[in-house]
């Protein structure tokens, strides 16, 4: 039910964080959508484990917060000068342990809602990733990862938001 609410502004906040990666907004600027979609999201998941009466319940409010405290972590960064190489490190913890979601998915996806659900979590995975290699390990994948991030949330979170808000 809080679906769109939460992926609206994840596509809010992975498209502007794209866009600062690529040098178009500033590093002050940028903590405000992180630290407020990391907000957001957390309610999101809080209210859904108030009312989870099922495991499935809980699983979706815990996967919730991996994004939550993401954004939270690049907004600190921004404000404390933080060289990113923990949140490197945390984006390899987030993307290992979202793959199993990403194959169950898959793997019983009874309709096109679910298979676009599967990819989705295939494509944060492999953000995720992107962040650590770039973060932790320093590989040169700035561009890269930049582009990355801008098209998951323009594909993956802020069209698909819009469509569920607008059904």
């Amino acid at each position: 039910m809080l679906l769109p609410l939460s992926l609206l502004f994840v596509g809010a906040v992975l498209t502007l964080n794209g866009l600062w990666m690529m040098n178009r907004i500033a590093d002050r600027e940028i903590v405000v959508i992180n630290l407020a979609t990391a907000f957001i999201t957390a309610t999101v998941a809080i209210l859904s484990m108030a009312g989870a009466d099922t495991p499935q319940a809980v699983k979706g409010a815990a996967l919730t917060l991996l994004f939550s405290l993401t954004y939270l972590w690049v907004g600190m960064n921004r404000l404390t000068g933080s060289d990113g190489r923990g949140l490197g490190w945390f984006s390899l913890f987030v993307a290992i342990s979202v793959l199993p979601e990403a194959i169950a998915t898959l793997r019983h996806a009874p309709d096109a809602m679910a298979l676009w659900l599967g990819l989705c979590w295939i494509g944060w995975a492999g953000l995720w990733l992107l962040y650590f290699l770039l973060l932790a390990l320093r590989w040169p994948l700035e561009r890269t990862t930049a582009a990355a991030t801008l098209a998951s949330g323009v594909l993956t979170a802020w069209l698909p938001a819009l469509a569920m808000l607008y059904a």
